[in-house]
């Protein structure tokens, strides 16, 4: 296969990954906004709506610890299909069983769509690599970020539509679909490009190895630890919205937190075309530096936004966040896509299971917060923590180039 033939077949690969990853990343946020109102409408209790996110939530953190055996043993294509099917076959009993019957299989159900949407983010990021060229990299990941804002705030606002018109199981056959067609998409991708196949040493090897190589990448792990601790952040503001638009304006609480998500996934997507035009041609060093660029950005976005009553502060504000959302995943996806295809798939489940957790955790432990503390004061506490350790992070950095320079003599510095 000549090269310009290689080039085309790359770049039709990463256009099916983006739209197969829109369309993907629609139905999760669907479904999540959906299957919850659903969940809570069937069963009238708080408590079984948290049991049912924590199914969802345990799924996700599964998939992460066995997501390593599990794509050294199924790579390819066919598999990323087929998790895309098995989630419209999770959703296919709340069609056909009526209420009374579902209730028992909501904890279930979650728990299998968060296995198959966490398997399925580390399927194709890891393995992106084996179906789109390096030069394209960086543009396709920035694509795929934007895509997934944009589905994330067109499955957030059309589920309350669909719901409203055509009732849940209208939202829950559109969801079904829209799997069925992320699976078309994915199907006719063509691996172009080879790499080393690392068989499966046990997954307490693998983590060992993926440790020591993180420890010949200090910034890499560096960054890792503060996308556990942004997730605090995210937490924190994602249960403040309701709590946030109810300050700003009591009366049209819904609308106002519809204003705010959407303008953030507005610049999230300008962010991620920003990364994507920044870091062509650069390497490692300069995704780093945006890496941490972003979120600071992002951070101090959302403290900013919380301190606000004003609506159309609030929503100036929140855009400032969407960049730095958008500057910070492109740079993070995109660093730990080059590290070595021996790593790449441990790398990305361990991502995946800072998020879960950190999540997972996080929502469990801002709840009480906002009982007694103002929105305002929450956030600055919970993206304070990422904002710290960046600044921690940003010294060490500056500490070790300084003693890595020789000298005004020019000579080497005494260690």
């Amino acid at each position: 296969m000549s090269h310009d033939q290689q080039l085309y077949l790359s770049i039709r690969n990463a256009r099916l990954i983006i739209f197969a990853r829109g369309v993907s990343d629609f139905g999760a946020f669907l479904n999540m906004v959906a299957l919850s109102t659903y969940v809570y409408w069937l069963s009238q209790s708080v408590v079984f709506v948290s049991i049912f996110l924590a199914c969802r939530v345990t799924g996700g953190i599964v998939a992460s610890l066995f997501g390593i055996p599990f794509f050294r043993r199924f790579a390819g294509r066919g598999t990323l299909a087929g998790l895309d099917l098995a989630r419209a076959l999770l959703l296919t009993p709340l069609l056909l069983l009526i209420p009374a019957h579902q209730l028992s299989l909501l904890p279930f159900i979650a728990f299998g769509i968060g296995l198959c949407n966490s398997l399925f983010a580390i399927g194709l990021n890891s393995q992106l690599p084996t179906w789109v060229a390096l030069e394209q990299r960086v543009d396709t990941n920035a694509w795929i970020t934007s895509a997934a804002a944009t589905g994330a705030v067109f499955g957030s606002l059309l589920s309350g539509l669909l719901i409203a018109t055509g009732g849940f199981e209208a939202v829950f056959a559109v969801n079904i679909g829209t799997y069925v067609i992320a699976a078309c998409l994915v199907m006719p991708l063509r691996a172009l490009y080879s790499v080393t196949v690392a068989t499966h040493r046990g997954l307490s090897a693998e983590w060992r190895a993926l440790t020591r190589g993180l420890r010949g990448a200090p910034v890499l792990a560096a960054m890792l630890l503060i996308s556990m601790l942004d997730t605090l952040g995210s937490a924190a503001h994602n249960v403040g919205w309701p709590v946030l638009s109810q300050y700003i304006s009591p009366d049209t609480a819904k609308t106002v937190m519809g204003y705010l998500l959407a303008v953030w996934a507005c610049g999230k997507f300008i962010g991620a075309r920003i990364a994507s035009a920044l870091l062509k041609g650069r390497g490692t060093p300069g995704m780093e530096r945006l890496f941490m660029f972003g979120v600071a950005l992002m951070s101090s976005g959302f403290i900013l936004t919380f301190q606000q009553t004003e609506l159309w502060l609030a929503l100036l504000l929140v855009v400032w966040a969407g960049l730095g959302d958008g500057l910070s995943e492109v740079a993070l996806v995109s660093r730990a896509q080059s590290e070595p295809d021996s790593l790449r798939l441990p790398l990305f489940s361990l991502l995946v299971l800072i998020q879960m957790v950190g999540f997972g955790v996080g929502m469990l432990v801002v709840g009480p917060f906002y009982v007694t503390w103002t929105p305002a004061q929450v956030i600055v506490l919970f993206h304070g923590l990422p904002l710290t350790a960046l600044g921690v992070m940003t010294v060490w950095l500056g500490c070790a180039a300084y003693r890595g320079r020789p000298d005004a003599s020019g000579s080497p510095p005494t260690r």
